[in-house]
């Protein structure tokens, strides 16, 4: 009944709101993961409504269009984020104005959970020292410091833009996840990174925040940003959220970051320790680091497989179906092939962040519904152009013959055309299959899961055998998708074209 409840909250969230079913989001990086965590059980507790934790939805901008939708109901955010990010609104100090402003769209920010989590620049002691760097101001005389920033600081109106102006800062950048940041800093390849300041690696890597001596960032207070009538539907949960007013310290906060990213504990463990109210000083031991070969094969191993299946086969049969008779359109009149194939190579244009936030916004909806779209639309490509080069590569007079015959255009095509392009029509769905299953570890940033959801985790907390416990199981099915195609070579395509070259290809 639970898979049922979260499937139709994943397609259609609006059909569940009268079944208890709380969607609680998160973004990409541990503390976040870890205060959805605290939501989700928090409610669950109250017995009231069973709480799905849609876990690294990506971006701020993800998780808003989410909320606005009504995809999810809460999640996690920060007062500084709010205003500058989401509002636009630089001037905006407190809850009461930043409510005023979210109003209009349905939202409300509540509850601060107790520590602040700001914006910083962060460089290693020893060479902050040898460069005499105390403040952000003190950049600007160094050039030749090597600066690496998470895109998203890159791109938000509180990050590097504005940042940069603030300080007149003319210094080179490259972007860089998060995670492995921290790593490039320690190997000395980078010398200045963004962090957060409850960050659990600073003091690990013995780093120095920059003084922000022109009061550039915010306040960023963490609060919970929901929909305006959560209170409403459910009273008890709200009851119980309401309860994590101010609990949560900044030393607290980073001793549960440090759990989750130097110890390896779970993020729901880490809630859970904190929800059920053990002591942080009972948690303090480092468990053994995890083999990659139980995390490969952990109990979640058949959920995301079939999960990623369900996003790699729909979607691919659903491209199939589309792109194929486009192909065909698009060899019959060559007018219209430029328009089709156009069309179909501008959507693979488009950054998948992107087009899975702007399907969020369209579809009001996150998980698979958005997802099998955009592998939908990126699946068409290959087919499409494929179909049209095996139909325009047949030779002559061989479509001149099945003409002569008297067969219609229907029979030509039926019994002639498509067998003969066969094998450049299959070449090309074997080609989208392989893109898709590669593409599809994406989904899990929109809460689609597959086996890009241990990827994101990995990355979270760089945990590397997650990583490949991820990205291992993907590559393989990548494989197996190819080998599968080749055995239905032998199946499909007639006895006499299987020695012959597919058009465009040498024999």
């Amino acid at each position: 009944m639970r898979t049922l409840l979260v499937l139709l909250a994943l397609l259609a969230p609006g059909l569940c709101a009268g079944q208890g079913l709380l969607n609680v989001g998160s973004k990409r990086f541990t503390e976040s993961y870890i205060l959805g965590e605290i939501v989700a059980q928090t409610v669950r507790r109250a017995g009231e409504a069973e709480a799905t934790h849609h876990r690294g939805l990506g971006n701020t901008a993800i998780l808003f269009a989410a909320l606005k939708s009504g995809a999810i109901d809460v999640y996690p955010e920060y007062t500084g984020t709010i205003a500058l990010e989401l509002l636009r609104q630089p001037a905006v100090t407190g809850l009461a104005e930043l409510n005023a402003r979210l109003a209009p769209h349905g939202l409300m920010a509540s509850i601060r959970l107790g520590f602040s989590n700001a914006y910083a620049l962060a460089m290693p002691e020893e060479r902050a020292a040898a460069f005499g760097i105390r403040t952000i101001s003190d950049l600007a005389g160094h050039p030749q410091l090597r600066i690496g920033l998470s895109q998203e600081f890159l791109n938000r109106q509180d990050g590097w833009p504005a940042l940069r102006e603030a300080y007149d800062l003319r210094l080179p950048v490259r972007g860089l996840d998060h995670g492995l940041a921290y790593e490039a800093l320690a190997a000395g390849q980078l010398d200045v990174m963004d962090v957060y300041t409850t960050d659990a690696k600073l003091a690990r890597y013995r780093l120095r925040i920059l003084l922000d001596d022109r009061k550039f960032f915010p306040a960023y207070e963490a609060v919970l940003l929901h929909r305006r009538d959560l209170p409403e539907r459910f009273p008890a949960s709200w009851r119980a959220l309401q309860a994590l007013e101010g609990r949560i310290s900044a030393e607290r906060m980073i001793e549960m970051n440090a759990q989750a990213e130097l110890s390896g504990t779970p993020f729901a463990a880490v809630a859970r320790r904190f929800v059920e109210g053990e002591s942080p000083a009972h948690s303090a031991g480092r468990p053994e680091p995890r083999a990659f070969v139980s995390l490969l094969l952990g109990p979640d191993f058949v959920r995301l497989t079939m999960e990623h299946l369900v996003l790699v086969l729909v979607s691919l049969l659903l491209s199939t179906a589309t792109a194929l008779p486009l192909g065909v359109w698009a060899a019959r009149s060559p007018r219209a092939g430029t328009w089709i194939v156009a069309a179909t190579g501008v959507v693979q244009t488009i950054p998948s962040l992107a087009l899975l936030a702007f399907l969020i916004t369209l579809t009001g909806a996150i998980g698979v519904l958005p997802a099998l779209i955009a592998l939908y639309l990126y699946g068409l490509l290959p087919i499409v152009r494929n179909t049209l080069s095996g139909l325009t590569d047949i030779a002559p007079p061989l479509a001149e013959s099945a003409q002569a015959l008297g067969l219609s255009s229907w029979a030509r095509l039926r019994h002639v055309e498509l067998p003969l392009a066969s094998r450049a029509i299959l070449a090309g769905i074997k080609t989208s299959a392989v893109i898709n299953v590669g593409t599809a570890t994406l989904a899990a940033l929109i809460g689609a899961g597959g086996y890009g959801e241990r990827i994101v985790a990995g990355l979270a907390v760089h945990d590397s055998a997650m990583l490949l416990a991820g990205a291992v199981p993907a590559a393989v099915l990548a494989l197996l998708m190819q080998w599968g195609f080749d055995a239905l070579d032998r199946w499909v395509i007639p006895a006499g074209l299987r020695g012959a070259a597919a058009p465009g290809q040498a024999r």
